[in-house]
């Protein structure tokens, strides 16, 4: 774009992995963003503190389940192109009440790609060609891994948990929306993100806040689980790589080639606290570790196999797990303020995802509350035709 400054779209931009990719774009790379959020209970404006008050950030408050408020925010901001980060991400909590997932993760998906359809049907000449979405997922969607190989680009689908299976309902979406209507899409599925400005209910920091607090390091089981560790602002880069120079059509998978079964993490977080609080009235802060029951279905192991984003677009992450989780254990000691702001919104680090919330999320389920498939509450992208198909790039795969 000569003489023009780029301008994206992107959703969930109030949450963690997607205000690293606003801090990112607008404070690193000098790029216009649009930040589309409903800011529910994860959804966070003091994460973008740092580039809140920059002229190229617009915040857009709006469910991504409204259509008619997307299409006003694509014709008033009429974005060069689109990154989808808005989703529920917790599987515990997906486990308790599975209808907010299914709401924002696949009928809200629905609506954002009904509204890009419509939106790039009436682009024209260059805006039309340079179109293009990225839609985040992850991992999960592939199901266990046993104790050898890992996740690519060709593995089949067997999410195992609400949050899972709502996450490939909406990759499949986006694969129907790209071979189906010809929509300029790319995948992304990565590993579990840690970093600065995450939500305590998540591993890594839950157990930095609780070992500062010396409260108990909860572990489920007999914590042998693996993951794939990816730090957020390496997963911010690999994003922006992906938009821009990955293929059409194409899935990338993008992680950290950091495995670590969850004591392990536990006692390393342990140790980098016992080592920067060493007058800490709960060193040595392992013994805060103590053995819960296990999250019901839960996945033995994730890893995945990220040589295709290496080879084709170059990226790698800058530094390895224990530097960044340092850094991380780091970020939390000294912004204290933020993540007493967070909990002071209801959630104070309790036990999540023991089940039994699935069968009691209905139709009378708040999280549903005001979804009409064909009415209003949803906009009226739905009812438009779906006709004069252009096709560009391959095959989604």
């Amino acid at each position: 774009m000569t003489g023009e400054t780029m301008k994206v779209l992107v959703t969930g931009g109030a949450g963690f992995i997607g205000s690293a990719v606003v801090r990112h774009l607008v404070g690193g790379l000098g790029v216009a963003v649009v930040n589309l959020d409903k800011l529910t209970y994860a959804g966070n404006l003091d994460s973008l503190e740092p580039v809140a008050e920059k002229p190229l950030y617009r915040f857009e408050r709006v469910d991504v389940c409204d259509g008619r408020e997307l299409r006003r925010v694509f014709d008033e901001h009429r974005p060069d192109m689109v990154m989808h980060l808005a989703a529920e991400s917790h599987v515990d909590r997906s486990i308790d009440g599975p209808g907010a997932f299914i709401r924002t993760n696949v009928t809200g998906t629905y609506m954002l790609f009904e509204a890009c359809l419509d939106y790039w049907r009436r682009l024209e000449g260059e805006a039309w060609e340079r179109f293009r979405i990225l839609h985040v997922s992850t991992d999960e969607v592939y199901g266990s891994l046993g104790p050898v190989g890992r996740f690519d680009e060709d593995n089949p689908y067997r999410p195992n948990s609400p949050y899972a299976a709502s996450k490939a309902a909406a990759d499949h979406l986006v694969r129907a929306w790209h071979n189906t209507y010809g929509l300029p899409v790319i995948v992304s599925n990565c590993s579990n993100n840690y970093g600065p400005y995450q939500f305590p209910e998540k591993l890594i920091p839950l157990m930095i806040i609780s070992g500062l607090e010396g409260k108990p390091l909860p572990v489920y089981g007999s914590g042998d689980n693996i993951r794939d560790w990816l730090y957020v602002e390496d997963h911010a880069e690999a994003l922006w790589r992906v938009l821009n120079q990955g293929r059409i059509g194409e899935t990338y998978l993008i992680g950290g080639r950091a495995e670590r079964t969850n004591i392990e993490v536990v006692k390393t977080i342990s140790a980098l606290l016992d080592e920067l609080l060493p007058d800490s009235p709960h060193v040595p802060h392992d013994s805060l570790i103590s053995f819960v029951e296990d999250r019901p279905g839960h996945d033995k192991r994730y890893a995945v196999d990220d040589g295709k984003v290496r080879k084709e677009l170059g990226w790698r992450p800058h530094e390895d797990f224990e530097a960044n989780l340092r850094k991380t254990v780091g970020w939390y000691l000294e912004n204290r303020a933020w993540w007493e702001r967070v909990r002071s919104g209801g959630y104070r680090g309790e036990r999540l995802g023991l089940g039994g919330g699935g069968l009691q999320k209905s139709a009378d389920d708040p999280s549903c509350s005001g979804l009409q498939i064909d009415g209003d509450s949803c906009g009226n992208v739905m009812s438009r035709p779906h006709s004069g198909i252009h096709m560009r790039g391959s095959k989604l795969r």
